[in-house]
């Protein structure tokens, strides 16, 4: 029978009745809590959805299919008479905006902010009733006194108006709902009569609310919406960038209201139609479940999905360079497994990063400065059989290549090390309209603005930690560094591009960029190593460095201000013969104010190289334009497993080199680092404690043709690859000698990975 959305069947009703009867005394919430689990039935916050667990167990009660266990009655406090609440100083002002001083939101959390709100909100024409679900109250103040409420509440369940503007579908409405947060009151005193306060509270609302809606129940909200009476025109909401879309069917008062919504980042209605949002959730942080640290806080809705992704993930690992599934995946089973899953529509790449995101900021959080290049490439499918939903990725429409194109960004610690995929958006592009001018919504130049939000995002989770957004000459556009305004903003690093013709304002006159900044006198000199790079070899270059303020103004098809900024140029003056000389702008909203920041700066650029050297480990490592998976969504959902893969090996790689001398089971589990030992030295004697990783890396490394002569320098990505891939062979030859050592490498599943057959002695 279904109860409450769930099925119970035979087996679950057998399993309630054994348990009752094994444990008289259980009470009816640890019942519903067994319930919850044995049906993976939770919230949207991941948490047991015990109230309707204990509303289908009371309905089997009443039907006879069970017997619950008796009620325990719990005595009743009489409740003490609380204190009348102090009056409210209501503010009674008029004039500007700027005379207020300063105005407060505060959130109402304890019981004297609540008594006030309630005495405020009683000149609100609805007044104080009670919200709906999830909610959050906030009290306007300044020094005459408080100025207003707000109140913000879970959203309706079904707008037509609404659901048709946002574009997504009935499952997927289900799951992303609680990303939409309702705005139910907004009160601005009528004793207080201060032009544009209204617009002006609603903008800080939008700015603080995702931050407290996420901090108190784990979602952070990405649309707001809210109905207007009729008998007003919203133009407070008008003013504070919200959009009418439509009006509601007025079934509760017969009145048809108006509904706005404000949307609360960038592509906010994409992320909402793409399926079920994914929510992190806590999971186990032991370095050799490393499958656990980067997909186990991935919410899908599924078991048996979850189930299959950490499958995918091992197979992935244990076959790096394999090309194709057949080969990546242990037997025909878990082929086909694979196949479906990358085509399940209840999966895409955003929803298969999101754990991986989540365990980024936390390595994040452990360093004052992470660095976060973003950069462009192109994924090549020409000639692959069924490629649909492909599209151009040379200048050439018809004839030239196709393929997929991917923006993704990285982290970096400021030694190199990689910390993680950022953010990653894969498209194709339009036959029809490549080439052709688009508006600024649609040029695929926003990606670099999109990266950079999502940025902004993390930034807000991340307060001891600073963030530096570096980009290419690609990301030289000025809508970039107008997101860069607010000084709570991540740090940005940009290359400037010589073709955008910019300008700057000095001494009240314009001047082009480039020659205002060559014109200045040296400051310095700096010897810089250049990477391999094409057909240009690697050298040491020696640049003449130059710093000075810059006020950039804005294109002629902006009416935005000026922007402050810093600029540093490094020259090579006399470069090689027949080499191009080096040539850098670099321009950013990080103070560089002596010789020691321009140097700074120029190691930070410097750092956008290890997202070349990741894309290159993708393509060279993964394989993935090897990938015969057809369509392009199937390609994207492979996309973000080998992404993890890539970052993978490619932190193995720099841990190697910069913390060498920590143990290897940072990173292998006891029987990976004792077959590699017994397959590297030829003997079954194995030493009394782990080896030091760098020795680990360097014995993968050499199985994988690194020689490690003096000249050799460090081992690189692409021979760890060939290593690793032979050392899955060893592990298994170690472990037929070896059996008794086989559960040690048993995959270890969080607690809340359990699937529904689990045995009853697991679910305590």
């Amino acid at each position: 029978m279904r109860l409450c959305g769930q099925w119970f069947d035979e087996t679950i009703l057998a399993r309630i009745v054994d348990t009752v009867k094994r444990v008289p005394d259980i009470s009816r919430s640890a019942l519903a809590e067994r319930v919850c689990h044995w049906l993976s039935w939770n919230n949207i916050r991941g948490q047991p959805q015990l109230g309707g667990a204990r509303k289908a167990l009371a309905e089997l009660d009443r039907r006879g299919a069970i017997q619950l266990p008796p009620a325990v009655t719990v005595p009743v406090r009489t409740p003490t008479e609380p204190a009348p609440p102090a009056r409210a100083p209501q503010a009674v002002v008029a004039g500007e905006l700027a005379s207020l001083g300063a105005v407060r939101v505060e959130r109402v959390d304890t019981a004297a902010q609540r008594a006030l709100y309630r005495q405020l909100m009683q000149q609100h024409p609805l007044g104080d009733q009670p919200l709906c679900g999830a909610q959050l109250r906030y009290l306007f103040s300044c020094p005459a006194g408080y100025l207003g409420a707000a109140a913000f509440q879970s959203a309706s369940f079904a707008l037509l108006a609404r659901d048709q503007w946002i574009g997504w579908s009935e499952p997927t409405r289900r799951g992303n709902l609680a990303r939409v947060v309702a705005n139910a009151r907004f009160l601005v005193l009528p004793s207080v009569s201060v032009p544009h306060l209204a617009s002006h509270l609603l903008g800080r609302l939008t700015r603080q609310l995702p931050e407290d809606w996420e901090a108190r129940y784990g979602v952070r909200p990405l649309l707001l919406e809210t109905f207007v009476h009729p008998d007003y025109d919203g133009t407070c909401y008008k003013a504070a960038g919200w959009e009418c879309v439509g009006q509601s069917a007025g079934r509760r008062d017969g009145v048809a209201k108006a509904i706005w919504v404000r949307p609360l980042a960038p592509e906010a209605r994409k992320a909402l139609r793409q399926g079920p949002a994914c929510l992190p959730r806590e999971r186990p942080q032991h370095p050799a479940n490393w499958i656990e640290n980067e997909f186990g806080g991935l919410r899908l809705w599924d078991a048996r999905l979850r189930e299959r992704l950490y499958q995918v993930a091992e197979d992935f690992w244990s076959r790096l360079q394999s090309p194709s599934l057949t080969r990546r995946c242990a037997d025909r089973a878990r082929t086909m497994g694979a196949y479906r899953f990358f085509r399940n529509p209840k999966v895409n790449l955003s929803i298969l990063l999101e754990a991986h995101r989540q365990a980024v900021i936390e390595r994040m959080a452990e360093h004052p400065l992470v660095l976060v290049p973003q950069d462009t490439t192109s994924l090549n499918y020409t000639g692959h059989r069924d490629a649909e939903a492909m599209g151009p990725i040379g200048t050439k429409v018809e004839g030239g290549p196709i393929g997929l194109i991917l923006h993704n960004s990285h982290a970096f610690t400021p030694e190199g090390v990689p910390l993680g995929v950022v953010s990653a958006d894969c498209w194709a592009r339009d036959p029809e309209a490549h080439g052709q001018t688009r508006q600024p919504e649609e040029r695929e130049s926003r990606k670099w603005c999109d990266a950079y939000a999502t940025l902004q995002e993390m930034a807000a989770r991340l307060p001891d930690t600073t963030l530096v957004s570096i980009g290419d000459r690609e990301a030289d556009l000025f809508e970039l560094f107008a997101l860069a305004r607010d000084p709570h903003s991540p740090r940005l690093l940009v290359r400037a591009h010589k073709g955008r013709s910019r300008q700057v304002i000095h001494d009240a006159a314009l001047t082009p960029l480039w020659e205002h900044v060559t014109g200045l006198p040296a400051a310095g000199r700096l010897e810089l190593q250049l990477p391999r790079r094409g057909n240009r070899r690697a050298r040491r270059a020696e640049l003449e460095v130059r710093f000075a303020p810059v006020r950039l103004k804005a294109p002629k098809t902006s009416s935005d201000a000026p922007i402050d900024l810093w600029a540093v140029h490094l020259w090579e003056r006399d470069p090689p013969p027949n080499t191009e000389a080096v040539e850098w702008l670099l321009l950013t909203n990080v103070a560089t104010t002596s010789f020691a920041d321009a140097l700074e700066r120029a190691r930070w650029y410097s750092a956008r190289w290890g997202i070349e050297v990741f894309h290159r480990t993708l393509k060279t490592g993964c394989r993935i334009e090897d990938r015969q998976l057809g369509y392009r969504t199937r390609l994207e959902n492979c996309l973000a497993v080998d992404l993890v893969m890539a970052w993978r090996v490619y932190y193995l790689t720099m841990m190697g080199r910069v913390d060498a001398d920590l143990p290897c089971t940072v990173f292998f589990q006891d029987p990976e680092w004792k077959a590699l030992y017994s397959w590297h030295h030829h003997t079954i004697e194995l030493p009394d404690k782990p080896p030091s990783l760098k020795e680990a890396v360097l014995w993968i490394a050499m199985q994988g043709g690194f020689q490690g002569r003096k000249s050799d320098g460090a081992p690189g990505v692409e021979v760890l690859w060939h290593g690793l891939q032979k050392l899955d062979v060893a592990i298994d030859m170690y472990l037929i000698y070896r059996p008794n050592e086989r559960g040690a490498l048993r995959r270890e599943y969080p607690p809340w990975y359990l699937h529904p057959d689990a045995g009853e002695e697991d679910s305590g």
